[in-house]
C-alpha cells in the first residue's frame, strides 16, 4: 500500500510540476499565438518579403528587433517564425527572430536576473546577439539556397490550412481594428495554430514536470565541475545543451532548471549554453521537421546547436575577462516559487481570458473541416454542396482529399 501511495504522490507530484510550468509560461504562449494569427491574418505577403527577405544585415536586424518585441515562449516564437517565413522572410531571418523572441526579451532577463543575477540577464542578451550574428555568417554552410526553397515549400504545404483564404487582409489598420471579419480571421489562425501544436507542448510539460524530480546528482554527473577550468568549460557547455534537450523546457520556465544547475556547480558556460539550447528541445523538432522537413530540421538544428555552443564559449571568456562571472551562488530552495498573487496571476487571467474570447468567435463563425479536422470561417471556406448541405474544407486540397477518399499530406494535425 505504501508503494502504491509513494507511486501515486510522485505522480501527483509531476502533474503539480508540469502544471507549475504552464503556469509560468502561459501568458506568453497566448500572446506568441496570437501574435502569430495577427500576422497570418493581416501582414500582406508583400510587406513582408520586402522588409524580411534576403539575408542581409538589414532584414535579419528588423527580425531580431521584432523577435525582442514578441513573445518569449520558444513554442510560439517557432509557431511566429513559420508564419514570417511562409510569406517570404528568409531562413536567415526566420532564425533570427527564434534566437530573439527565445533571448532578448525582458522577461527572461527579469526572471534570470531575479533569480541568479543580473550577470545572467546580461550574458543571456549579449549571447543572444552573438547567436544571430553567427547563424547569419553561417547558414549557407549548413541550409543551401535549393534547400531553404524546399522548405519554404514544404512549410505552406504542411500549414494548418486555417491560413489559405485568411491571411493579408487589405484593409487599412484601423478598419481592420473594427472589423469583426479581420478579427474572425486572427480567431482561426490562432485556433489552427493550437490544434496543430497542443500535444507537442503537452508533452513538453508533461515530460519536464516529471524530470524535475530527479535529484541534482542525477544532472550533476553529467557535468565536469572538478577538473582544470579549460576542459571544465568545454564539456559543460557541451552538455549543458543536452541537459535541455532532456528537460524539455520554454525559455523562461528553464530558468529555474538553471538556477539550480548554477547553485549545484555547473559552470557559468554550462548555464548559458543550457539556456540557449531551449530552441533545440525534443517536441520543437518535432514541430520543425512538421513544418520544415527532416532535412530542413538537421541542418538548422545542427546550425543552432553550433552557434549556441560558439556564442555560450564567448561570452564565457569576455564575461570571465571583465570579472563579471558571478561568485556566490543560490540554494536550490531559492530558486522554485508557487502561485501568488503576483503580476504572473494577472497576465495569466489576461490571457485565459483572451484566449476563450478567440476561440468562442471561431465557434460562432466556424466550421469543422472533416479531412484535417480544423475549424474554418465558413464566409472563407472552400465548400461542397452535398446531399443538400453545405461541407467546408481549409483548402482545396482537402475538399479534393474528401471528394476522391484519400487523405492530404497535412492532415494529421
Amino acid at each position: 500500500m505504501d508503494t502504491v501511495l509513494d507511486v501515486l504522490g510522485t505522480i501527483a507530484e509531476g502533474l503539480g510540476n508540469a502544471a507549475l510550468m504552464a503556469y509560468e509560461v502561459w501568458w506568453a504562449l497566448v500572446l506568441g499565438f496570437f501574435v502569430s494569427a495577427v500576422v497570418q491574418a493581416w501582414v500582406p505577403r508583400e510587406r513582408i518579403e520586402a522588409s524580411l527577405s534576403g539575408g542581409g544585415p538589414r532584414p535579419v536586424a528588423l527580425a531580431t528587433a521584432l523577435g525582442s518585441a514578441s513573445s518569449s515562449c520558444s513554442y510560439a516564437a517557432v509557431a511566429i517564425a513559420k508564419s514570417l517565413f511562409q510569406k517570404g522572410a528568409s531562413a536567415a531571418s526566420a532564425l533570427a527572430f527564434q534566437f530573439a523572441s527565445t533571448n532578448l526579451v525582458w522577461e527572461l532577463g527579469l526572471v534570470l536576473w531575479i533569480l541568479i543575477g543580473w550577470q545572467f540577464a546580461l550574458a543571456e542578451f549579449a549571447g543572444g546577439l552573438v547567436m544571430i550574428a553567427l547563424m547569419a555568417l553561417a547558414l549557407r554552410a549548413f541550409v543551401s539556397p535549393r534547400l531553404e526553397a524546399r522548405a519554404r515549400e514544404h512549410a505552406l504545404e504542411a500549414d494548418t490550412g486555417h491560413q489559405h483564404h485568411a491571411a493579408g487582409s487589405p484593409l487599412p489598420l484601423a478598419q481592420r481594428l473594427r472589423s469583426a471579419a479581420a478579427w474572425s480571421d486572427v480567431a482561426h489562425n490562432f485556433r489552427g495554430d493550437w490544434q496543430m501544436l497542443w500535444k507537442e507542448i503537452g508533452l513538453g510539460f508533461l515530460i519536464a514536470g516529471f524530470v524535475g524530480l530527479l535529484p541534482m546528482d542525477a544532472f550533476n554527473v553529467l557535468f565536469v565541475t572538478d577538473a582544470p577550468g579549460p576542459v571544465q568549460t568545454i564539456e559543460n557547455v557541451v552538455v549543458g545543451p543536452l541537459i535541455a534537450v532532456l528537460s524539455f523546457v520554454c525559455s523562461v520556465g528553464n530558468v529555474p532548471l538553471a538556477a539550480v544547475l548554477w547553485s549545484g556547480g555547473i559552470s557559468f558556460s554550462g548555464v548559458i549554453a543550457f539556456l540557449f539550447a531551449d530552441l533545440i528541445v525534443l517536441p520543437i523538432l518535432a514541430i520543425y521537421r512538421k513544418y520544415y522537413g527532416t532535412a530542413f530540421t538537421l541542418r538548422i538544428s545542427a546550425l543552432m546547436l553550433v552557434t549556441m555552443i560558439a556564442a555560450a564559449l564567448l561570452i564565457d571568456a569576455l564575461f570571465g575577462a571583465v570579472g563579471l562571472i558571478p561568485g556566490v551562488r543560490p540554494s536550490a530552495d531559492d530558486v522554485f516559487g508557487s502561485i501568488d498573487l503576483d503580476y504572473k496571476l494577472v497576465l495569466n487571467a489576461i490571457a485565459l481570458a483572451g484566449f476563450a474570447a478567440l476561440i468562442a468567435l471561431t465557434r460562432r463563425t466556424g466550421a469543422t473541416d472533416p479531412v484535417c479536422g480544423m475549424t474554418v470561417d465558413r464566409d472563407k471556406a472552400v465548400t461542397l454542396e452535398e446531399d443538400g448541405r453545405t461541407v467546408y474544407f481549409c483548402s482545396e486540397h482537402c475538399r479534393h482529399a474528401y471528394v476522391t477518399g484519400g487523405a492530404p499530406a497535412h492532415a494529421a494535425h
